[in-house]
């Protein structure tokens, strides 16, 4: 991992920088090709690229393969059959500069499948445009296109050092885990700085500096089935259903109070017989209200801002399930891999700082955190521990995302594009 305190020193340095003259000719840049990058968002977001329809998601990754060869950089396809999905898209631009090494991370798939009533944009008036993943993530990757234009026409391109990764399993990522995000894991670990395209909370005044992890987990209990009448007796105990709802409201008592944290039973199946095969998203049970439930089953989800908070939470819904009401026993696991926390840091924050400076000279004003209950989990936490410093959530900003009704704000694409522009421009050539 890089050196921090050398990154921390270029901070103070880069935060009293104005709009330069270069700078002047990439926001030049971004307004003359403004109309082909709403073109081009128009075109990727009618092509159907639901993660699980690989083909679509290949041919999204082709049109932007063809653009960034284009600017001159070294794009390869990451083949995703070793995890079961379409692939990865990867540009490389090695420069001549002595800047720190970017990674962009965007993302070529939406939660739009080709059963999906939402298949293209429709235009609701002159600025707002609906359709499947124009926020996200596709207006995202159209404004990572359009910063390295003008870094081009600029005439800087050539001395920073970028990689992009923009996968095709954001959304539903592929297995085994450690495959799917190898690109990003293996491009951080070149990298000093990550950032990424996401829409955030679609807010054009916000950014995010840390993001919660997401990891799944089971609760499996057993009881004594017996008739409803002998339910509580010392030979028969409290049966399944009891001591599941025990564990289920210990948790909401000793946790739910803890900042950040969150842990959500998505699912529960309980009864005399149960039927539920792993990876599924149901199942069956079967009873009687005159017998004792034999078996439950509980699935859900735990989201920590840290990792040092997730094995605390872990620790004490371990313990909670070992207290077992007569009778019964339970078994708590949990996924052996699932999305990082992006923990909250100085480096982080500093980054920030330097984004809504360039915001503030460019007169759309000051950028905020955006509160990590409200950033889900996104590739860019991949890049935690092996970048000095994160930032995410520079995505187009709209609303409504992973709904047919999600849409994006068009007069914010070139806004924002200048900001991403000039942020990496600072971030690798201020002295």
């Amino acid at each position: 991992m890089k050196t921090l305190s050398v990154l921390l020193l270029l901070f103070p340095l880069v935060l009293t920088a104005q709009i330069s003259r270069v700078e002047k000719k990439m926001v030049r840049s971004v307004d003359k090709h403004n109309e082909n990058a709403v073109a081009l968002l128009k075109e990727v977001v009618n092509i159907n690229s639901g993660t699980m329809n690989l083909s679509g998601v290949r041919q999204v990754g082709a049109v932007f393969r063809e653009k960034f060869d284009a600017l001159g950089f070294k794009t390869t396809w990451v083949e995703g059959k070793t995890f079961n999905r379409a692939g990865h898209l990867v540009a490389v631009h090695e420069g001549s500069g002595n800047g720190p090494r970017l990674l962009l991370i965007g993302h070529l798939d939406t939660v739009f499948e080709p059963d999906s009533p939402n298949q293209e944009y429709v235009m609701v008036n002159d600025t707002i445009m609906k359709g499947p993943g124009v926020v996200d993530m596709k207006g995202g990757n159209v404004i990572i296109l359009y910063a390295m234009q003008a870094f081009k026409e600029a005439g800087v391109l050539d001395e920073m050092s970028i990689e992009i990764v923009m996968t095709g399993d954001e959304e539903k990522s592929g297995s085994p885990l450690a495959l799917s995000k190898q690109a990003i894991t293996e491009a951080a670990e070149r990298a000093d700085i990550a950032i990424g395209f996401e829409n955030g909370d679609s807010n054009y005044r916000t950014a995010v500096v840390s993001r919660r992890g997401s990891t799944g987990w089971e609760l499996k209990v057993t009881g004594k089935a017996a008739h409803s009448s002998q339910i509580f007796s010392d030979k028969i105990g409290a049966g399944a259903i009891y001591e599941a709802s025990r564990i289920l409201n210990e948790f909401y008592t000793r946790l739910s109070s803890e900042e950040y944290l969150t842990f959500n039973p998505g699912l529960m199946l309980a009864g005399t017989a149960i039927d539920f095969k792993p990876g599924s998203d149901g199942g069956s049970a079967s009873g009687k209200s005159n017998v004792v439930a034999k078996d439950a089953l509980v699935g859900g989800d735990i989201r920590a801002v840290s990792r040092e908070q997730l094995e605390r939470a872990k620790k004490i819904m371990q313990q909670i399930v070992t207290e077992n009401y007569p009778k019964t026993s339970a078994q708590l696991t949990f996924g052996d891999s699932g999305y990082p926390p992006l923990a909250p840091s100085e480096a982080n924050k500093k980054l920030l700082e330097v984004y809504s400076k360039v915001s503030e000279d460019l007169g759309y004003g000051k950028v905020e955190p955006v509160h990590p209950i409200n950033a889900g989990a996104a590739d860019v936490s991949f890049t935690s521990g092996l970048v000095d410093a994160a930032i995410d959530g520079l995505g187009l900003s709209g609303g409504k995302d992973h709904t047919v009704d999600e849409f994006g704000e068009l007069h914010r694409l070139p806004v924002l594009t200048k900001r991403a522009a000039l942020f990496m421009y600072r971030l690798t050539h201020e002295k």
